[in-house]
Order: structure tokens, then sequence, then C-alpha cells
């Protein structure tokens, strides 16, 4: 009853998966064809395995002798066949045996898969050249091999996973060397795969393959995706200036920090507040106060150049920029850059102290020549750095140091 029913919820797990993999490859079959092919390979490989599986399990299952069931000459078993009547004789049919066979099945469906080995007992098992390389492959750590070629005039895709020793399998290998946790062989797949799939093909492709082992890919999460995409940019984006927010720089600033930690690089960053916003607000009202931040934050990020540095809000009138693998000196020259940037905006600001225009005061800070044990003390010493900007008039850029 308990393998029922496992056997009933990896079935509705396959059928969910192969319904999903319709709608994703329906929709995104022209830019991910090649992580499609992998996913359907690698499903296809791991149904061949559990088969295999199930057959080892078993000591090999028997099967009446036919003319297309024929006793395996390359099976040493005491009891390789047994008679039944006159009229019927079993033969022992190894996990070996059973791939091939199913593998006649498969062609049916323009789909091949041969399993080989350096190794092999059987010669038919010999390896092609290109699957004698992905085999020595195998033996250098790589995991799977897959790539699309060209055969019999079309395009199709190659795929191939090694197999692992296990104990069931010492039983044939044993006499070869093999101890458990080595890899014996692998197999190979070859399937037809084109690079624009109609939506006819593509059903009927998914029922053909899905009869015999197509499971695994994930497609039809693409609308959830999307959906996922924008509530995520919903929730790490400021609503107001479009840069993005506290927790967008939260993740940031944790991910730089611990990188910055481990190759030892130096990671600043730069607090930035606009000078007497309040008084902007009081007098200009709020309306103006939005605007005035949406064109300070397009400054700030207008100011820098490199893909990997980033800016956020944090609070009403206060920015952060992290920067890094950059040196103090470094940062404090950007920082010069945004507080210089702003002043030339030209925004103006009557009740402001400082050239009756908004500007910004700016605190920057490093980890370099620091111990930091955390991301927080970082920020904490560019917002002192920042206090100290105020205090000294505003409109102005200082930088933290411990020496201080």
């Amino acid at each position: 009853m308990k393998l029922k029913g496992s056997l009933a919820v990896i079935s509705i797990l396959w059928i969910g998966l192969i319904t999903i993999s319709f709608f994703w490859n329906y929709t995104s079959a022209e830019n991910k064809h090649e992580i499609i092919a992998f996913q359907t390979a690698r499903s296809f490989f791991n149904l061949i395995v559990m088969t295999r599986e199930w057959n080892a399990m078993h000591g090999g299952v028997y099967v009446p002798v036919t003319e297309q069931t024929r006793p395996n000459p390359y099976l040493k078993a005491p009891r390789r066949e047994i008679s039944v009547s006159k009229d019927l004789t079993l033969t022992l049919v190894n996990p070996a045996y059973m791939t091939r066979q199913i593998s006649e099945i498969a062609e049916k469906q323009d789909i091949t898969f041969h399993i080989t080995s350096l190794n092999p007992i059987r010669p038919e098992n010999k390896p092609s050249p290109e699957e004698k390389a992905s085999l020595q492959a195998f033996e250098t750590g790589a995991s799977e091999i897959g790539k699309f070629i060209r055969n019999d005039a079309k395009d199709v895709f190659f795929y191939m996973a090694p197999l692992t020793t296990k104990a069931s399998c010492l039983k044939c290998h044993q006499e070869q060397g093999y101890q458990v946790g080595d890899i014996r062989g692998g197999i190979r797949i070859t399937m037809p795969f084109a690079v624009s799939i109609p939506l006819s093909a593509l059903l009927a492709g998914h029922l053909a393959i899905g009869l015999v082992g197509l499971f695994g890919i994930i497609a039809g999460g693409l609308r959830l995706q999307k959906a996922y995409n924008i509530i995520r940019k919903q929730a790490v984006t400021d609503s107001l200036t479009g840069v993005p927010n506290r927790r967008s720089f939260t993740e940031k600033i944790s991910t730089e920090f611990k990188r910055s930690q481990r190759d030892q690089l130096p990671l600043s960053v730069i607090l930035c507040d606009i000078d007497t916003f309040k008084a902007y607000n009081d007098t200009y009202g709020h309306g103006r106060g939005d605007l005035c931040l949406k064109r300070v934050s397009q400054h700030i990020k207008n100011s820098l150049k490199r893909p990997s540095d980033f800016c956020a809000r944090i609070g009403g009138e206060e920015f952060i920029v992290v920067l890094p693998e950059t040196s103090l000196a470094g940062a404090v020259k950007v920082a010069e850059k945004i507080r210089k940037n702003i002043e030339k905006a030209g925004i103006k600001h009557e009740s402001s102290p400082v050239y009756g225009l908004v500007t910004a005061s700016m605190g920057v800070a490093s980890s370099e020549n620091e111990d930091l044990s955390s991301y927080e003390q970082l920020v904490k010493n560019a917002d002192l750095a920042l206090y100290e900007a105020k205090k000294r008039g505003r409109n102005r850029v200082v930088s933290f140091s411990s020496d201080k």
C-alpha cells in the first residue's frame, strides 16, 4: 500500500509537471529551448533510472521467452531460465536488458537511448565517440552532458548522464572491479527538439514523451513568475522616487558585506541627506517636496556609473549609496560628484541657509582599514560622518575615520 501510495503521488506530480511544462514551453520556447531540452532529457533519464531501480530491487524479473525476448547470453545467473511447462519457459530480465527493450519502444516516438560503458559486458554497449567523451567527462566530475546536434538532416538534443554503482548492481558487475558509488557507465538519450515549437506539435510532443517519461519540466509557472516579479518589484522599490527602498538596501548591503569580507575587498557607503528639507516642505508644500525628492534621487542615480553601484531611499529625505570594491578615497569622489550634481540642478529653496538652493550633506564610510563585524557598523560610521557634515555647515562631504 505504501508503494502504491508513493507511485500515485509521483504519477500525479509527473502529470502536473507535464501540464505545467506545456504552458511554459508554449510561451518561452523561442528563447529557452535549450533549458527545456535539458529538463526533458533529464526527466526521461530519471524515469529510466527509476524503472531500472525497480527491476534491481526485485533482483530482475522473469518474462516468457519469445522471439523478441530471448535469454540474455551475457547474464550469469544460476536460474536464468525456468521451465514452467512444455509451452512456457521464463527467462530472467535484468535492468540492462529491460532498458534495451524499452529503448526499442521509445524509438517508435523518434526517441533513442543507449546504455553504455567504458568497460561493457555486452559488445553492443560499446560507446560511440560522442558517448565515450561524455563518459570520460563523468570520470572527471561532470554531472551531465547536453547539446544540440545535427543528426540525419534534423536537429536533435543529445543528453547523457552517468549511472552509479549500487549494491544491487554488484551481482553482475563485481567481477569487473566496481564498488558501490563508482560510475560504471551512462545512458545516452537522443530526442528531436525544434527551436520553434507550434502549439499542435508541443501538445503532441508532451503527450507522446509524457507517456514514456517526460516530466520535470517546470513551465506553466510563467504567469506566476511574472506576477511574483511584479510583487517583488513593488516590495523592493520606493513608490515615490522609483529607486530601491530600505528593504532592497538591506538585501544588497548584506550580500555585498559578506562578499567584501570573503574576498577581502573594500566596501563603501554614502549616506545622503537633503539639507533643511522640512523647511522646503513648509515653504513649497508636500507636492513640490515630492517632486524635489524625485529629482534628487535621479541626480544621485545618474551620478553612479558602474552597474554594481546601488542607490536606495531609506527615509523621508535620506538616501544611501552602496559602492562595492570601492576605497574610501574613491567613495569620497563619488559623494562629491553627487553633491555637486544636486547643487548644479538649481532647485530653488528660499528657506535654505545654503545658497538658496536644494543641497545635500554626505557622510562616507568604508570597510577599508576598518575592523567591522557587521554592515550595520559600516552604516553607523557613515551616519556619524553625515552628522559631522551637517555640524560643519551642510552641503559638504565628510568621511569617517576611526583614527579621528
